[in-house]
């Protein structure tokens, strides 16, 4: 399974797997990916690979940058990010593909949010709101910020309105469903954040959840005292034939 891999998010759809079950999936444009860069611990303190994605003209570039690219020999790109490398990890030469990763692999995907702007409180965490009926002058209002006197301010960390969005997050333990290396196309299960056309970092689940697998306890078999137990009639009618005989 390859560490990681940019791309860029296409859009949602749905497949049907062979059961018959719809699921919905996200297609993600990824690589080839050349390896601009790497950090060993030698000389950064650290082991990571710097990968590219997305050509970029070279009068829109700067020198450094294209200096870096044509020493890896490559273009300029858009997106540059580094992908850490564990001590295990051999540090890719050749270009990254999706031809890496296989059906059933567990991803994250990291991307930037779409930005909502500034938002009220209702939006932005979900408040109830005021009175919706004639007359309240609090529909969406704030409303309480806090106590009077005692202690006299604002606590830190009231939610309040504001910036909404446009914020990186991750996406964890997306499954793989399709890859396809012809046209450098990666289908995960799920949603991953971002719009269309917004770039993407794929890496190899961190915290992927190991399913721990209870052991098979074989039953232990009775033992065989050769007493054959009665049922409820059998005892009666023995019970019967008792008192009967004692009767006699």
């Amino acid at each position: 399974m390859a560490l990681g891999l940019l791309g860029k998010k296409l859009g949602m759809t749905q497949l049907f797997l062979p059961d018959g079950r719809p699921v919905g999936v996200t297609v993600i444009e990824a690589g080839p990916c050349p390896v601009l860069s790497v950090r060993t611990l030698e000389r950064d303190g650290y082991r990571a690979v710097q990968l590219g994605f997305d050509d970029r003209p070279a009068r829109l570039t700067p020198k450094p940058e294209q200096g870096q690219a044509a020493k890896a020999g490559t273009t300029p790109k858009r997106l540059v990010r580094e992908i850490r490398l564990s001590p295990t990890d051999e540090a890719p030469t050749a270009p990254v593909t999706v031809a890496a990763f296989t059906p059933g692999d567990f991803v994250d995907v990291v991307g930037t949010t779409i930005g909502k702007g500034f938002q009220g409180g209702m939006k932005r965490h979900h408040w109830r709101g005021g009175g919706a009926s004639h007359g309240s002058m609090s529909h969406r209002r704030i409303g309480s910020m806090g106590a009077n006197t005692d202690p006299g301010r604002v606590l830190k960390g009231h939610r309040l309105p504001g910036h909404m969005g446009h914020a990186r997050r991750t996406t964890q333990n997306l499954e793989v469903v399709t890859v396809d290396a012809e046209r450098h196309l990666l289908v995960v299960k799920g949603s991953v954040p971002g719009p269309e056309n917004g770039y993407l970092m794929v890496r190899k689940a961190l915290k992927r959840l190991k399913r721990v697998v209870p052991p098979v306890v074989a039953k232990k078999k009775k033992k065989d005292t050769g007493v054959v137990k009665q049922s409820k009639g059998q005892k009666a009618d023995v019970a019967a034939q008792r008192a009967k005989g004692k009767g006699t």
